[in-house]
């Protein structure tokens, strides 16, 4: 029996690694939509430049794009509208104080899998320009150095 979803496609934010020190990450809520829901579930959402801010003891997603979809009309203005996101008062409180002294709330990815649709926030430090070379560097080593293994197997 052949499974009535559509296939997925993951929501990432692929510079969030590249550009910051990423900690600890936490799954909240997103207030949204219909056409928004079944957008997203059909992958039609980008989070390049989506950030996370504070306001009245709330957490926002700023920015994140949200497309329509086949059959699923999203008007323009309303593709990067501000997004309420639904967390704990506790972790609120957490993320704030973290944000004062001076890390940043990133938007990692959409988790579309289960019931409800969620994000994956994590706080990070931005990286400097050489700090990003610095791992540019060690990734090309681990592969090269993993590369020579596999050979040195076969």
């Amino acid at each position: 029996m052949a499974s009535k979803s559509p296939s997925r496609r993951k929501i990432v934010n692929r510079r969030a690694r590249h550009d910051y020190s990423l900690g600890d990450s936490l799954i909240v809520g997103i207030a949204l939509s219909g056409a928004e829901t079944k957008a997203l579930r059909l992958g039609h959402g980008q989070l390049q430049g989506a950030y996370i801010t504070q306001k009245d003891g709330e957490l926002w997603l700023i920015n994140a794009l949200i497309n329509g979809a086949p059959g699923v009309p999203i008007p323009e203005e309303l593709a990067t509208r501000s997004r309420k996101l639904l967390a704990k008062q506790k972790e609120i409180e957490q993320l704030t104080s973290s944000k004062q002294r001076g890390n940043t709330i990133i938007p990692l990815e959409i988790l579309t899998q289960g019931r409800y649709i969620k994000l994956r926030i994590a706080l990070g430090r931005g990286k400097r320009q050489y700090d990003k070379r610095q791992t540019l560097k060690a990734r090309d080593e681990n592969r090269q150095i993993n590369a020579a293994i596999k050979r040195n197997r076969a």
